[in-house]
């Protein structure tokens, strides 16, 4: 590969109809080198990365110039920018098991990729996907080509994706929210990952996120973006230091943003009370005439949330987190010990407790997921009246409706309007509404900011503190963001093969951890540098 290749955008400008999206957006990225683009959602970050790919949908109305090698990619016709995707430049999206066909196994996606752009056989392409899918960390001695997607975690598929990329050698790499949704120590590896392939492969990355702590540990250069257009670009440690343009600054403190945290109530009394849980799972038979064995996904877990109290837990994909919140949820059973909310049993007999059902609420990582589009957020967020004995009034349902939309911020009109209506921080704020409507005494959030940009991120966290002061809430906050975490609860749990490692209030275990587990993660987890001094006007 050359040294010389370069891939430059130049006054790039995109519409649709009368819409204006990107705003003369200029780039310039040299093999070897790694550009970060950094902003909230809709600043135009993806759009960028779209056009550049020519991926862009229908009706939209590219102007300007993207030169790949001197070579206006702009007029090239779509015959010919197939040739180039995968040669030239390859692109890691964002969710790797919507971009994997999940009726192919990873060795023929792989595959796939070489004899479309190559005219190698399928036995030295079989050998070449091998080989990338051992050079992203997942050899396959250990993790077969015959493997589907669903069989993978999510930084596991994350690596096939990325071997798809990179299997052509491009000279140029496009990787869109590569990690957002990773825990800390997968996050780690595969930016450690993309940072050794641009290093040894000599190719170019442009690195499209909304960490600034990811941005700051990884990129050369960066351009932060609102609304279409480039507000502030330099490398990496200038800008860091300067931060000229007041977004930058927001961006910056929205992304190490503190909760002001109430003291929790001293000596309150037990309301969820977690003994010696156990939960197992049946693995598939290996042959006709072998044991069966199981698989515990959460092993002998123990633990008190009293009123009032807000605790954490966090550990990697695959630890239990979320077959430990279903079963607290009531939505599925355990094999041992018991679950007790004000000492009432989750499970009563065969069935889920209704009467502890309702006062038990979950606010989910996707919203937008969460919601069916065909409903109006009225009957969306009183979902939750189903686990009444007897049904309301309406009277009383609008008068419900309105005051919990009020309660998180939006206004009793938006009951009439759809989830679609709503950007992703007011959807999350419908999701806590429902949550809310019977007035519960615990909430569970499962992941509920992580897909967040970081000032909605800020606004989010500080209404749930606010929510809990205001309405006695306990809640259980599950995410992989200690950073997050450190500043929203008052103790916290770490979680690994299904055991709780450690606990304890959350200073204590975040700043100075015991156990080695909980020491790697803090080790992993990205950090801001300080927030430098305002320049005096």
């Amino acid at each position: 590969m050359s040294d010389d290749s370069a891939l430059d955008v130049m006054g790039l400008s995109l519409s649709l109809g009368r819409l204006e999206i990107l705003d003369a957006v200029s780039l310039s990225l040299r093999a070897g080198e790694i550009v970060a683009i950094t902003g909230e959602s809709g600043s135009g970050k993806s759009m960028t990365a779209l056009a550049i790919m020519g991926l862009l949908p229908a009706g939209m109305r590219p102007s300007g110039q993207i030169q790949l090698d001197g070579r206006d990619m702009l007029s090239l016709s779509e015959r010919e920018m197939c040739r180039l995707r995968g040669n030239d430049i390859g692109m890691i999206f964002q969710e790797p098991m919507t971009a994997l066909n999940p009726l192919k196994t990873i060795g023929d996606q792989v595959l796939e990729t070489i004899l479309i752009h190559t005219e190698s056989s399928k036995a030295a392409a079989r050998l070449r996907a091998a080989e990338v899918l051992m050079r992203v960390g997942l050899p396959p001695e250990k993790y077969s080509l015959s493997r589907y997607p669903h069989q993978l975690s999510g930084g596991q598929r994350q690596r096939v994706v990325i071997a798809m990329a990179i299997v052509l050698r491009p000279k140029f790499l496009i990787a869109d929210e590569p990690t957002t949704a990773l825990d800390v120590t997968t996050q780690a590896q595969i930016l450690a990952l993309l940072k050794d392939l641009v290093r040894q492969e000599g190719m170019g990355m442009l690195i499209i996120t909304h960490d600034l702590a990811v941005v700051g540990n990884l990129a050369d250069h960066i351009l932060i973006m609102r609304r279409g257009k480039v507000l502030e670009r330099g490398p990496t440690k200038q800008l860091f230091a300067a931060m000229s343009h007041p977004y930058t600054r927001m961006l910056f403190e929205a992304s190490s943003h503190q909760v002001s945290l109430p003291p929790p109530p001293p000596e309150a009394a037990p309301l969820l009370q977690v003994c010696d849980v156990t939960r197992a799972y049946q693995l598939p038979r290996k042959g006709i005439f072998s044991v069966a064995q199981s698989f515990r996904a959460v092993d002998n877990v123990s633990f008190t949330l009293r009123a009032g109290e807000r605790l954490g837990l966090v550990g990697e994909s695959g630890c239990g987190k979320s077959t430990l919140t279903r079963a607290i949820l009531g939505l599925e059973p355990v094999q041992a010990g018991t679950i007790t909310l004000n000492g009432a049993p989750v499970w009563a007999g065969a069935r889920p407790n209704r009467v502890v059902r309702r006062n038990i609420q979950v606010v989910f990582q996707d919203p937008y997921g969460s919601f069916n589009p065909r409903h109006k957020v009225a009957r969306l967020i009183t979902e939750p009246y189903h686990l009444l004995d007897a049904p309301l009034s309406e009277q009383d349902r609008e008068a419900a409706v309105s005051e919990a939309l009020v309660a998180v911020g939006l206004s009793p009109d938006d009951g009439g309007k759809y989830p679609h209506e709503f950007s992703g921080g007011q959807r999350q704020r419908l999701a806590i509404a429902r949550a809310l409507i019977l007035r519960p005494e615990l909430i569970v959030f499962d992941e509920a900011v992580s897909a967040l940009d970081v000032s909605v991120r800020a606004q989010i966290l500080d209404l749930i503190v606010d929510l809990s002061t205001r309405f006695a809430l306990s809640y259980l906050f599950i995410s992989h963001d200690l950073s997050v975490v450190r500043s929203i609860t008052d103790r916290v749990m770490v979680m690994q093969a299904g055991a709780i490692v450690e606990h304890g209030p959350t200073d204590q275990v975040l700043v100075q951890p015991r156990h080695p587990y909980t020491q790697s993660l803090l080790a992993a987890a990205p950090r801001l540098p300080p927030l430098p001094k305002r320049v005096a006007q």
